[in-house]
């Protein structure tokens, strides 16, 4: 069967090859909530690293706060997602994004027809109709690109997530600090497609044999979080990082 598969050498414009959506909250200068749609993030243990245009609204928010809201949308929110997409909260619209159609808008909670989710430990709120919502702080940045005409156009920004909160039915059953991965639905950015995980599990991974506790002394943090239920936002109250940091 080898033999049939052939490979043809391609020079893509983006390698968006599958990555979950992001939304991300700052805090403009003047106090209010900017949200900026993205999806070139990873994370390792509670660290998280975001790829960021340096001129963008979120970016200069970032690197002037150091705090931050990443809320995970489901994929049955891409309403919600593509009305604030080409939006940005720079004005005038910064003219590397003018050619792309962008447009200036204040406030995206309102646009995108989202709640916002009062945060415990930073300033900006998550967004309450998100699944998964994470608290994060500015641990390093990094330009990228370097030795590049274009080094310092884009910036890596590793985050720490403090606190991390969740729809209550993503609770694995038994488990306080576990997300149930068949209950969990990620809206994934695909070559600037949204796409989704409806057809669940492709077969048993060998990988979730391991206890995910096994994992938590890299984290730096305990098992312990808070009991308490935010009704209004109906949001399990999840992980905190402990002090030791």
């Amino acid at each position: 069967m080898s033999s049939k598969i052939v490979h043809e050498e391609i020079s893509p414009a983006i390698l968006y090859v599958g990555t979950p959506v992001v939304l991300i909250s700052t805090e403009n200068l003047d106090g209010s909530t900017n949200i900026g749609p993205m999806s070139s993030a990873w994370w390792l243990g509670r660290g998280c690293v975001l790829g960021l245009d340096r001129s963008s609204q979120t970016t200069q928010n970032l690197l002037r706060t150091k705090q931050c809201c990443l809320s995970l949308p489901s994929d049955n929110m891409a309403a919600n997602v593509n009305a604030i997409a080409k939006t940005t909260g720079t004005y005038p619209v910064p003219e590397s994004k003018q050619g792309r159609d962008y447009e200036f808008v204040k406030d995206k909670f309102q646009r995108a027809r989202l709640t916002p989710l009062p945060s415990k430990i930073v300033t900006p709120p998550g967004i309450k109709e998100c699944p998964v919502v994470m608290e994060a702080e500015v641990v390093a940045v990094h330009d990228m690109f370097g030795g590049r005409v274009v080094e310092g156009l884009i910036v890596a920004i590793e985050v720490r997530v403090q606190r991390v909160s969740i729809h209550r039915e993503l609770r694995m059953q038994g488990h306080r600090n576990r997300i149930d991965p068949d209950k969990w639905k990620p809206m994934i950015m695909m070559f600037c497609e949204l796409m989704g995980l409806r057809d669940g599990k492709l077969t048993h991974s060998r990988l979730a044999e391991i206890e995910e506790e096994m994992y938590r002394p890299f984290t730096e943090t305990t098992g312990e979080v808070e009991d308490e239920v935010d009704e209004f936002a109906e949001h399990v109250v999840g992980l905190t990082a402990s002090n030791n940091q």
